[in-house]
C-alpha cells in the first residue's frame, strides 16, 4: 500500500535546504549556489525555498552562520578534552582550528561570495568576536594579562589564523607547520613567557574559587569550564 510522505516541520525544512546547499557548494563552489540550483537540488519547489531564504544573499549568510556554528562547536568539543597548561590547550585550539579549515572548505567559499555585503560585515565582526571571547576565555588562567589585552591580543592572533589557514589551504604549509606556528603565536600572546606555559602545574592558575566564578564548577578543567558558554552554539550546530 501506498503511503503519504511525512511532512517536513518548518525547521527539519530548512535544515535539509541547508544541508544541500553545503553539497552543492562542496562540488560546484559558491558561484553554483542559487534559489533555483538549490530547490532543484533539494527536489522542492522554488516558493519553499524563497520562503526560508528570500534572497541569494539571505541563502549564503544563513549557511554562513552554520557553517561557522559547527566550526566554533567542534573547537568547542576540542578544548572540552584538552589537557591541563597553556601549551595544551594552545595546540587544542590550533589543531581543532585547522581541522575545520580543510574539513570545512565551503566556510571559506561562502565568505568569499559575500565580500561587500554590509550584512555580512556585521556576521563576520560577530563571529570573530565569539572567537576571541572563547579563546580568551580558556587562556585567561594562564595568562598575567588583563582580560581586555588578553580579548585584543587573541583577536590578532585569529587574524593570523585566518592567514595561516590560506596557506594550508594553498597547500604552502602543512598541518603539523599551521598547527605548531599557530600554538607558538598563541603563546606568545599570553604574555607571561615560558611561566605561563606551565599554567595550573606552577601554580599560575586561578584559585578553586576563581574557577568557580569566571568559569564553572570546582574540579573542572579550564578548558572545560571556559567553553560552557559555548554550548548553545554548538548544540544548534
Amino acid at each position: 500500500m501506498a503511503t503519504t510522505p511525512t511532512r517536513l516541520s518548518k525547521q527539519a525544512r530548512r535544515e535539509q535546504l541547508l544541508d544541500t546547499a553545503v553539497a552543492i557548494v562542496r562540488t560546484r563552489g559558491a558561484d553554483g549556489l542559487t534559489l533555483v540550483t538549490l530547490a532543484e537540488e533539494a527536489g522542492v519547489s522554488r516558493p519553499v525555498v524563497y520562503g526560508h531564504f528570500a534572497t541569494r544573499p539571505g541563502l549564503l549568510l544563513a549557511l554562513h552562520r552554520r557553517l561557522d556554528e559547527r566550526h566554533r562547536a567542534a573547537v568547542t568539543r576540542a578544548l572540552r578534552s584538552a589537557a591541563t597548561g597553556a601549551d595544551a590547550v594552545a595546540r587544542a585550539i590550533s589543531t581543532a582550528y585547522f581541522a575545520c579549515a580543510t574539513d570545512m572548505p565551503e566556510l571559506g567559499a561562502v565568505t568569499a561570495a559575500l565580500k561587500g555585503s554590509p550584512e555580512m560585515e556585521a556576521v563576520r565582526h560577530d563571529s570573530a568576536d565569539r572567537y576571541a571571547e572563547l579563546m580568551a576565555t580558556v587562556l585567561r588562567p594562564y595568562s598575567p594579562l588583563a582580560p581586555k589585552d588578553l580579548g585584543l591580543r587573541c583577536a590578532g592572533v585569529l587574524g593570523a589564523a585566518d592567514a595561516l589557514a590560506a596557506e594550508l589551504n594553498r597547500r604552502r604549509a602543512t598541518d603539523d607547520e599551521a598547527v605548531a606556528a599557530l600554538t607558538g603565536l598563541i603563546m606568545g600572546s599570553l604574555g607571561g613567557g615560558a611561566e605561563a606555559g606551565r599554567g595550573a602545574e606552577s601554580g599560575a592558575g586561578p584559585t578553586e574559587t576563581e574557577t568557580e566564578t569566571e568559569a564553572g564548577p570546582a574540579g573542572a578543567g579550564p578548558a572545560e569550564a571556559g567553553v560552557e558558554a559555548e554550548t548553545e552554539a554548538g548544540a544548534e550546530a
